[in-house]
């Protein structure tokens, strides 16, 4: 019988054909491996020389997001830093931004993929932001409808402080590559921790000194707000400015606007910040009395001039001498008064009812009208020169329904000052009613809006939060499904026009903004609190227009 000669397999040389068969995970097994493993190493040794050698910290962060690009297959990259005095979180470092859209680079604790980052202080990968609810591209850098992006965010830690987030957008990529990106910008994170924590320091004071020239340019170029008025809306500002230019004149100003847009409020503005605002101030409303009476409202009269005129008494006209004279309502006078007040503005003389001694005046007229005064021209209904006179600086009153910005302001303004007349204090609107207000038309202006608003305080209950039910009917049968359906009884479905579609999408926005107030705009406590998921939640914010931004307080 043959023997095998051959000797045995040692355990050594067992070992070495097993490592030649199965290399080290520690070892890279392509040449295209390598030549990544070079240039992580090469980027992370650029990124630690820069940082040592750099004496100015943004330039440090900037350039390393600079060398990353270089390095990585990045399309954008972001530092983002938390407020130390606010916990706002806004990006102060990017690459691959335009200035407006790093400025919309703000974000709350909790809020969107960064917010989560800085919160929970663990890095999340999004490996394609058009599928993700939590994405909130707050940027508008991306075309979310186009372009397949990842997303890469991890925690800036200092010491076990979390000090902000690092983010990048990549073109898709596969899972391993993914995992591979977010461990290269963990290491970065580390690497620019220090830098960070110098930059978190001073971006408050850098913000507030932006902010502080802003306000002073703001103050410099805008006209300050008269004394009695709410509201920085853009048309109310055109009518600030328009006061402080006719006040310091004596030329007679024309208020033009629906009822209750404040034209008597803009009269009384005008007279205060003129050269007269020592001399009296009086009114009259031109509809409010017969015919017969206004001539000796504007003139006076003598004693025995007609029936009953048993002494004498002097005119508005007569009574303003030295001041301002406002007549409200002047398109509902007659033609025949209207040639005696033509009269009076071409020679500034009069005569009393029943008298034949003239009185000279020095009066400054303001009108005010609701009429459109130019078709009554036309239409023979007042008198052209007339109109001529009074139309020197004509000022329009915006309606309440084209200053939408200023709802929330006057709303809040007339609810402190009932309450105040009413030993309240404390008193607030809530989300819903807030919306409702706002969505409304107001054909009674900021008239009808301060008897709402006083309404309301009566009805609130002792929580002091003004409800929809505090509304009146007329908002809630288009703007709300809720509401007072009788004398004390409240929270029931109203008699609604609409269908019931209608009044259910009403009812679940308003739980929505209810619980995105009650939350301060958290969508996933607000979500929580709703039994939804947060993807139910944006696609049910989405289909009502609503952003949770309205609902943050800084």
């Amino acid at each position: 019988m043959k023997h095998d000669t051959t000797p045995p397999m040692t355990s050594a040389t067992s070992g070495q054909e097993d490592a030649a068969s199965c290399p080290s995970p520690l070892l890279p097994r392509h040449r295209g491996q390598v030549r990544e493993t070079v240039d992580e190493l090469r980027l992370l040794f650029d990124i630690s020389q820069v940082i040592d050698h750099s004496k100015d910290i943004s330039h440090s962060l900037e350039a390393t997001l600079k060398l990353m690009a270089r390095h990585l297959h990045m399309m954008r990259g972001m530092i983002t830093l938390v407020s130390p005095h606010t916990g706002e979180i806004r990006i102060e470092v990017a690459h691959g931004l335009n200035p407006a859209e790093q400025r919309r680079g703000h974000y709350a604790l909790g809020e969107g993929v960064t917010g989560r980052v800085i919160q929970s202080g663990q890095p999340m990968v999004v490996s394609n932001v058009s599928d993700s609810p939590i994405f909130l591209n707050r940027t508008r850098s991306r075309d979310l409808q186009k372009d397949a992006i990842a997303f890469i965010c991890v925690p800036i830690k200092f010491e076990d402080d979390v000090l902000g987030a690092l983010s990048v957008d990549r073109v898709f990529a596969d899972a391993v590559t993914l995992e591979e990106d977010e461990r290269v910008l963990t290491i970065i994170a580390s690497m620019i921790a220090h830098a960070a924590r110098a930059r978190q320091h001073v971006m408050d004071e850098r913000i507030a000194a932006i902010e502080e020239n802003m306000r002073l340019r703001n103050a410099l170029s805008a006209p300050l707000r008269p004394h009695g008025f709410v509201g920085n809306s853009d048309a109310m500002r055109l009518v600030y400015e328009q006061i402080s230019q006719v006040a310091p004149s004596t030329t007679t100003v024309l208020l033009c606007g629906e009822s209750g847009t404040g034209k008597e409020l803009a009269a009384h503005a005008i007279h205060a910040a003129g050269k007269r605002n020592t001399g009296p101030f009086i009114s009259l409303n031109c509809a409010a009395l017969p015919e017969n009476l206004i001539e000796s409202e504007l003139f006076g009269h003598e004693k025995g001039a007609f029936t009953g005129a048993s002494g004498m008494r002097k005119g508005r006209f007569e009574l303003a001498d030295g001041g301002t004279l406002f007549l409200d309502e002047v398109g509902e006078l007659s033609l025949m008064i209207q040639a005696k007040l033509l009269r009076v503005l071409q020679e500034r003389c009069f005569e009393r009812l029943g008298g034949t001694e003239t009185l000279a005046v020095d009066v400054r007229i303001i009108t005010a009208t609701n009429r459109d005064l130019s078709r009554m021209v036309e239409e023979g209904t007042f008198r052209r020169d007339l109109y001529y006179r009074l139309n020197v600086f004509p000022i329009h009153m915006p309606p309440l329904r084209e200053r939408q910005n200023d709802i929330q302001p006057l709303a809040a303004y007339f609810a402190d000052k009932y309450a105040a007349a009413n030993g309240r204090s404390g008193i607030r609107i809530s989300l819903a009613v807030m919306d409702m207000l706002q969505r409304y038309d107001w054909p009674g202006n900021i008239r009808e809006l301060e008897n709402v608003m006083e309404r309301a305080v009566l009805l609130v209950g002792q929580e002091g939060l003004i409800l929809p039910q505090h509304l009146p009917r007329e908002l809630h049968s288009t703007h709300c499904p809720f509401g007072l359906s009788g004398p004390g009884r409240q929270g029931e479905i109203c008699a609604t026009t609409g269908t019931l579609q209608d009044r259910l999408d009403e009812l679940e926005r308003a739980c929505i903004t209810e619980a995105l107030a009650r939350h301060k705009g958290h969508m996933g406590h607000a979500a929580q609190a709703l039994g939804l998921t947060e993807r139910v939640m944006a696609l049910r914010m989405k289909k009502h227009g609503i952003s949770y931004k309205e609902f943050r307080q800084h």
